[in-house]
């Protein structure tokens, strides 16, 4: 970042889970909808964890730390159930599971010019892990709590009890750019209600259609061979004053029903929402994406 970057935006809405040991990555892998085992170093990847019918239960981006462990980054409200539910099938496993999220601080930045344009490409500096969150050039930083984030005052250390608190507005502005590239988020009210295509992971790189088995495979096999997906996450501007809940059903202009995923304001009585809906032929209420989806 430029001396004249803005600071860190503070997301105390994510957390990490961290899972550690020499099977960490082969316990993950046959859990997650990505290719663990090819996780690569200087590489952030989505992935999805599943229930048997193939709907999404969370959202994770994968950060790798060393050569075998794994942190998680999710919503902070999702980490409890995720972490009982993959504690029932961690067995045996050379492995351990635990909410990190007190030991980290996730910040968004405007930019990091010595990264790659690509979204996921990750750096390390000192013990700070940076990685392109998406293709407008925001970065995602993910700090240990002990140690100064960038533009904090000189010497002043973040507590691990004490989150950091953004601006609202800048909050809003993060979320938004979000919906404008597409990037979706599950939370409790939306756990288990989109199979992962409905949410572009596909597109995202979050799928691996060449590992082998994990939870909901099938489901989101039959969907990728067997023909086009019918709704998918699309980005819409809704004429609404009032804020839109991730999970609340809303009408568009020509009377479609759709899902919100994630919303956030825009323009006096407009909001900019991310939602899933039924795709059709030159729709002309959807705005494109950062990336382009599967025919």
């Amino acid at each position: 970042m430029t001396p004249s970057s803005p600071a860190p935006l503070p997301l105390e809405h994510l957390g990490v889970i961290a899972v550690r040991g020499s099977d960490a990555r082969k316990f993950l892998q046959g859990q997650l909808s990505q290719d663990v085992l090819g996780l690569a170093e200087g590489r952030v990847e989505w992935a999805g964890l599943h229930n048997p019918q193939g709907r999404v239960l969370a959202l994770l981006r994968l950060v790798p730390d060393g050569a075998t462990d794994v942190l998680c980054v999710l919503p902070r409200e999702l980490i409890g159930e995720t972490v009982a539910l993959l504690r029932k099938f961690l067995l045996r496993a050379k492995a351990t599971l635990a909410d990190e999220t007190t030991g980290w601080q996730v910040s968004g930045m405007a930019d990091d010019d010595s990264l790659p344009a690509s979204p996921g490409s990750a750096r390390r500096d000192g013990a700070r892990i940076l990685w392109r969150h998406a293709a407008d050039g925001r970065v995602l930083c993910l700090a240990p709590r002990t140690i100064p984030l960038e533009g904090a005052a000189a010497g002043v250390a973040v507590s691990a009890h004490a989150p950091l608190v953004a601006d609202p507005d800048a909050l809003n502005a993060w979320q938004r750019a979000d919906v404008t590239a597409g990037l979706p988020e599950i939370s409790l009210a939306t756990r288990g209600e989109f199979v992962a295509q409905m949410l572009n992971l596909d597109a995202l790189g979050g799928i691996s259609f060449n590992k082998g088995c994990y939870t909901g495979q099938e489901v989101i096999a039959r969907a990728h061979y067997r023909g086009r997906v019918k709704r998918r996450a699309q980005h819409f501007v809704l004429p609404s004053a009032a804020p839109l809940a991730a999970g609340e059903s809303v009408m568009l202009a020509d009377g479609r029903s759709a899902t919100v995923v994630l919303a956030a304001a825009s323009a006096a009585g407009r909001r900019d929402v991310l939602a899933v809906t039924q795709m059709i032929e030159g729709d002309t209420l959807a705005l494109p994406l950062s990336y382009p989806l599967p025919d």
